[in-house]
């Protein structure tokens, strides 16, 4: 193997891929990326054998070989190297030389053979969607997932597909976001899958260029997405997602339109002398006004008032007011229309003009 490669080239793909390899692994290899050079191009992977990212590069003279290097160390040497830096590399006696400048590195290596396969089912559906358009999905849902929640399929999010519509779907138990669009493109099939958390973190990494379209293939197991010089994989998350759709049919109480802004910096002001664990706010709804209080274990209290129409009985609510601010902040529109559930089982925020951005918050209970 031999081989030179600009800085800049290698830096970017090389900081996706170690971002993919986990820190501690039970087997050696795992914290080393694979290197392939072949027919003037250079290959580069990384995986935790449930996300793998595959990354090449042209090469306009090179010899060809394969071998596994530690990632993190690999990837310190080019982000400390000078920018615009030819970066030369060459295998001998088991060991990777890699030069540039006056500056010398031999990096140990493990054997190619012993790099794990990524195992990938056969790809029974497929579609293009545009880069923008599925990181603004991807924006507004992802930050409701789950965290090492023990009901495992919250700990991800659905993509739910049918003809020309696509929704994006994530909760972990207290609250509940979903984002509806149209493809560019329909489909002829209707499918159900659940991304695992660190695959969809990943994935919105490679989304940096808005206006490329790329394709998603996807099976009942895995998914791989095709974006430019970059192939993403991942396992899927085998399970059955809750019927979300009955939160949305049941009986709600006249809606409330609020200035979003107002609102928001009125829940962040009161908020802050909110309990530090729980972050609860009380919503006290009258038909003219919006009294927003807290208080906390010190015996500190905050309230504000808001001024605003509603049509409806006098009702006081309380809710996380980070997950209200998480809502609030991904409306694209200047009013927030605030929604209770008439058991006051939950509350519904929206936007007025459009439905294709939803977001449930279930109340906290003092």
């Amino acid at each position: 193997m031999k081989f030179t490669i600009n800085r800049e080239a290698l830096l970017i793909p090389l900081q996706r891929i170690v971002a993919v390899i986990e820190k501690r692994q039970t087997m050696p290899v795992l914290s080393n990326v694979l290197l392939v050079v072949n027919d003037h191009q250079f290959t580069i992977t990384g995986t935790d054998l449930e996300v793998q990212l595959v990354s090449r590069i042209a090469l306009e003279d090179s010899d060809a070989g394969t071998i596994t290097v530690p990632a993190r160390k690999l990837l310190e040497i080019c982000k400390l190297l000078p920018k615009g830096s030819e970066i030369k590399f060459y295998l001998h006696d088991y060991k990777l030389k890699v030069t540039s400048g006056k500056s010398r590195f031999s990096l140990s290596t493990i054997s190619a053979d012993c790099y794990p396969a990524f195992s990938e089912a056969a790809y029974e559906h497929q579609f293009t969607i545009s880069a923008g358009k599925l990181k603004t999905m991807l924006d507004k849902t992802a930050f409701s997932m789950a965290n090492q929640d023990v009901r495992y399929y919250l700990n991800g999010l659905l993509l739910d597909i049918a003809d020309s519509k696509i929704k994006l779907v994530a909760s972990d138990g207290h609250r509940l976001a979903i984002y509806e669009d149209f493809l560019e493109h329909p489909v002829d099939f209707v499918a159900s899958i659940i991304l695992p958390r660190k695959a969809v973190i990943e994935l919105a990494r490679l989304l940096d260029d808005d206006d490329s379209e790329f394709m998603i293939e996807f099976s009942s197991n895995a998914i791989r997405a095709s974006i430019k010089d970059s192939v993403f994989s991942a396992k899927l998350i085998d399970a059955k997602y809750p019927d979300f759709g009955k939160v949305l049919k049941q009986d709600f109480l006249n809606p409330i339109s609020i200035n979003k802004q107002l609102l928001k910096d009125t829940i962040t002001r009161v908020a802050t002398l909110s309990n530090e664990k729980y972050k609860g706010v009380t919503f006290d709804i009258a038909p003219e006004s919006l009294r927003i209080s807290t208080h906390n274990p010190e015996h500190d209290e905050a309230e504000d008032e808001l001024p605003i129409e509603y049509i409806g009985e006098l009702l006081s609510i309380a809710f996380n007011a980070q997950y209200l601010l998480d809502a609030i902040s991904n409306l694209d529109s200047g009013l927030a229309v605030i929604t209770i559930a008439s058991n006051y089982s939950s509350c519904l925020i929206s936007e007025q003009e459009t439905c294709e951005y939803q977001f449930i918050v279930m109340p906290m209970r003092f």
